[in-house]
């Protein structure tokens, strides 16, 4: 191909654009962000070396909208806290760009990132260890507008009512201490906090999956109301694919600090078109059949993804895994105008492990390759 590679080939084929939001005008855009962390042993400790230099996040690029519903979705490992906590710089990534409404995130003096930190809410997994166990919860929930000037004295009492009523909890509540309510309770608490800093976009990571099934579904049903109420835009970080169907329209699926599958939910659960996602879905009812029909192996893990490292991060997994999976790494390829994935075999017609000529409707029936 005069010299150009296959992977080069396909990543010219891609628009400039974000498809897989459609219409929407993006009010958050991350691009080509990456991040490494050193590992460091005792023994490199008591040496002094750096350790060993790993990816947590590898050129990731997506975009969100206004009152979009983002899921990012992945294992222990895969990124998507550290994306999560990059968007108010939390982590500081090493290269890329975060812009919200237009503006660089990672260019942002301290005083512009207080006013980005106000309108960009983080609600973490653990709501008692967010919250002060000195501090009464109505004290909790209200110092974020006292702090930025949403209300005063005479007004915050007046707006914390407001705030519990919102997320459904008594106002005789307030006056207790965190360890004086359940974990439901407090995950609510957690919620009002962030919602009295008026915020544009919510970021729950991993925010139900320390509740137990019933209290999930109520928080749940929350957070939807109070998306369509507030018109909040969301980001939900978690690893429970159920729970994502039913609040996001929209998932990206994260795996060793690279995105390898964006698209609509139903789309991207339905037909997924990278490994790992159909990895994921197979631990769900149906998922025989999704592995019979992709050819996935999901239960051997992958070693950890190396700095030089060139081909695709989940080749030991795949079944269907050829040369081209390790020597180049995928690039996104759009498989339908909102939908884009990360792998050389499964969102091409006729570019499947038996060559040429072969539909994406005969997967099944082609025998898996040995796992390497």
């Amino acid at each position: 191909m005069n010299g150009v590679s296959e992977a080069e080939a396909r990543q010219d084929t891609l628009p400039a654009s974000d498809p897989s939001m459609g219409e929407a005008r993006p009010i958050l855009r991350i691009e080509a962000v990456s991040k490494e962390f050193a590992k460091r042993s005792l023994a490199d400790r008591v040496a002094k070396r750096s350790g060993v230099r790993t990816l947590a996040l590898d050129d990731v690029s997506l975009s969100i909208g206004a009152k979009d519903a983002l899921a990012l979705v992945g294992e222990s490992g895969s990124g998507k806290t550290t994306l999560a906590r990059s968007l108010v710089r939390l982590i500081d990534p090493d290269a890329g760009r975060i812009e919200f409404h237009d503006q660089d995130i990672l260019e942002s003096s301290r005083g512009e990132m207080a006013s980005i930190r106000r309108r960009i809410q983080l609600v973490y997994q653990d709501p008692y260890s967010s919250l002060n166990a000195a501090i009464r919860i109505g004290d909790a929930i209200i110092e974020p507008a006292l702090v930025h000037g949403l209300v005063d004295k005479r007004t915050a009492p007046a707006r914390l009512g407001e705030l519990l009523s919102q997320v459904g909890l008594n106002e005789a509540l307030a006056d207790r201490y965190p360890r004086a309510l359940s974990g439901g309770q407090r995950q609510r608490v957690a919620i009002a906090r962030a919602l009295a800093a008026e915020p544009e976009i919510l970021v729950a990571d991993e925010a139900v999956s320390a509740l137990d099934v019933s209290v999930q579904a109520q928080v749940i049903r929350l957070l939807a109301r109070l998306r369509e109420e507030l018109g909040l835009t969301l980001i939900f970080v978690s690893h429970q694919l159920a729970t994502v169907a039913q609040l996001c329209e929209r998932v990206a699926i994260m795996y060793r600090g690279q995105l390898v599958e964006l698209g609509p939910t139903a789309e991207v659960f339905a037909t997924p078109r990278h490994g790992y996602t159909a990895a994921l879905i197979e631990a769900h009812p149906g998922g025989r059949r999704l592995r019979e029909r992709t050819g996935t192996a999901g239960t051997t893990p992958s070693p950890a993804p190396s700095l030089q490292d060139p081909g695709c991060l989940f080749r030991h997994r795949c079944a269907y895994a050829t040369d081209i999976c390790a020597s180049e790494t995928p690039p996104p390829v759009w498989v339908t105008p909102e939908h884009t994935a990360r792998c050389h075999i499964l969102p091409h017609d006729g570019a499947l492990a038996t060559g040429a000529g072969t539909s994406e409707r005969d997967v099944s029936t082609l025998p898996p390759r040995a796992l390497k």
